[in-house]
């Protein structure tokens, strides 16, 4: 990157930390911004700090918010009941398209990986737990992690905690192919996959 100028290779650098950003990713994005008007930029840096600065995690469901509690977990509408556990904010997003689920969530963040040293304690799972003993009214635990290992090898772990507890843990249907992710799903399949849910 010795080509650039120091502020460019450090912008280049920046970007290409994002997830699925490659070197030649991050400067074309790079140059793009640097094409625009200097107000573009600037608008751009303000958008990310104030995301930065302004989003923290819900105290009740652990999604990324700027209300505490987010705006699901306050609502009066929403079905008490039940909670479906997904891995990561994004899904939260992309269960929230379908219009059909309208029980609570919780984010993990994350999936269990011993191959990454990723571990239980590592994830959101104490809050959930925790959640669980103080939210009586709940019967129902819909577990939508991704349908990858990490996702399943989470998914049998929380259920085999939950079962003691008598609560009724689902798994949503393989509507889903194995090794993608939710946030990729369009709204069929993932209202099939609510659809053909199974108690494990």
């Amino acid at each position: 990157m010795a080509r650039f100028s120091p502020a460019i290779a450090k912008l280049i650098t920046e970007l290409g930390k994002l997830p699925g950003v490659g070197s030649k990713t991050a400067q074309r994005l790079a140059f793009h911004i640097l094409s625009q008007p200097p107000e573009a930029a600037k608008k751009l840096a303000e958008a990310i700090t104030d995301a930065s600065q302004s989003t923290c995690l819900c105290s009740v469901c652990c999604n990324l918010t700027e209300q505490d509690p987010c705006e699901i977990c306050s609502s009066a509408t929403r079905d008490r009941t039940v909670i479906c556990v997904v891995e990561n904010p994004r899904d939260v997003a992309a269960m929230e398209r379908i219009h059909e689920y309208r029980g609570l969530y919780h984010v993990l963040h994350g999936a269990i990986s011993p191959m990454q040293n990723i571990g239980p304690d590592q994830i959101r799972l104490r809050e959930l737990l925790a959640r669980l003993r103080t939210e009586e009214c709940v019967s129902e635990v819909i577990l939508a992690t991704n349908p990858t290992v990490e996702g399943e090898a989470t998914a049998l772990y929380i259920a085999r905690l939950l079962r003691p507890a008598g609560i009724k843990t689902t798994r949503i249907a393989h509507g889903i192919p194995m090794g993608g992710d939710l946030e990729y799903a369009d709204e069929v399949t993932l209202a099939r996959a609510m659809e053909g849910r199974r108690e494990i």
